[in-house]
């Protein structure tokens, strides 16, 4: 029986933990609530194609304004003036109402994941086993409380912020196509030269975060189990008042070693967020710059308005943006990877739990 309990947990173990959170996490989705989490995607959805329309009519109003402020036309500056505060105010209101949406199913999700691995944890005392079996000192509460958290945050904002980098980019790059025209190089012309300067500086800034942040998820796994342990054993000293005898002099060994991890991890990772950090300011600053310089060319020859100009580096802007999606939310997929996994492997455990107080049932009786 216990040979037959181990290969079976073998086979458990092999299991992916990204993919045990998700076959867990994703059961939010499907029962007689599931009406919350679909309705609450459709208006995010719905916000997310509002607030383009808003800022491509924007981008418009950008362009309108800037050539009637060259040609010195005073009635179409104050109609745009008059514009401006009621497209501000869309753009606001679209805003506030994506916070709720995705705050509530944050909300949501998290309270059905959490009270899920309440379930799991407590039911049939698996919380004794798993203490029990335990290949590493963790805290099972911390998973539960901390790990889901994040497991169930960041999807709602990285799968709404890709939505609308996706969105963004097809939208804005059709602009640039159209208002940066062709340009002349030597006896021929480049058509779209804007897009094609685009996709070039977005694969090169997202080469380079990849390259800096490629050891990311790992550290911050790292710092999460550094974390827990500290939890571990400060929980340990009241159960332990052996432990204590040299406090308050200085800490107990056992947290003195927790602590000096969890300050090396946060060193790790510190150094970690400073080089993507080089990348995505960078990135933040450059982008709008480049859209204007490639732009002058054409100005200069007289084929380009300064309002198109303007036009051109606003929706280059919004296309970098869009396409450095990955540049922009690399630490924030990394943190995810490590506390979804974490929360798996903890899903895997419970799973485990019943077949081990059944072969050590079996083991005690034998």
């Amino acid at each position: 029986m216990a040979q037959s309990m181990n290969g079976d947990e073998t086979t458990a173990v092999g299991v992916k933990p990204l993919r045990r959170f998700w076959r867990s996490a994703l059961g939010f989705w499907v029962g007689p609530n599931s009406w919350t989490p679909w309705m609450l995607m459709g208006l995010l959805f719905v916000c997310v194609v509002s607030q383009l329309v808003v800022q491509y009519r924007l981008n418009l109003w950008n362009r309108d304004f800037f050539n009637a402020l060259e040609q010195r036309d005073a009635l179409r500056i104050r109609q745009q003036a008059y514009l401006l505060p009621a497209l501000a105010a869309a753009s606001i209101l679209l805003a506030v109402t994506a916070v709720w949406g995705r705050m509530t199913f944050q909300r949501r999700w998290r309270d059905w994941l959490t009270s899920h691995l309440l379930g799991l944890w407590l039911d049939n005392d698996n919380y004794r086993r798993i203490e029990a079996r335990a290949a590493e000192p963790q805290l099972a509460e911390y998973r539960i409380a901390e790990d889901a958290r994040v497991a169930t945050d960041a999807p709602i904002d990285l799968l709404v912020g890709l939505l609308a980098s996706a969105l963004t980019a097809a939208t804005f790059i059709a602009v640039l196509w159209t208002v940066g025209g062709a340009l002349a190089v030597g006896g021929s012309e480049l058509p779209g030269y804007l897009v094609f300067a685009s996709i070039l500086y977005a694969m090169t800034t997202t080469a380079a975060m990849v390259l800096v942040g490629r050891n990311m998820a790992p550290v911050i796994e790292r710092k999460n189990q550094a974390e827990s342990e500290l939890k571990f054993a400060v929980a340990r000293l009241r159960t332990a008042p052996s432990l204590v005898e040299e406090l308050p002099a200085r800490p107990s060994a056992p947290v003195g070693f927790a602590l000096a991890e969890v300050i090396r991890q946060w060193r790790r990772l510190c150094w970690q967020h400073v080089r993507t950090t080089l990348v995505s300011h960078g990135n933040t600053l450059l982008a709008p710059l480049i859209g204007l310089i490639l732009c002058v060319p054409k100005y200069l020859d007289g084929s380009m308005l300064l309002g198109e100009v303007t036009q051109a580096a606003a929706a280059f802007a919004a296309v970098q943006g869009a396409f450095n999606w990955l540049v922009d939310n690399y630490p924030r997929l990394a943190e995810w990877a490590s506390s979804a996994s974490r929360v798996g492997t903890l899903l895997i455990d419970l799973d485990l739990a019943p077949r081990r107080g059944q072969a050590e049932g079996v083991d005690a009786a034998t």
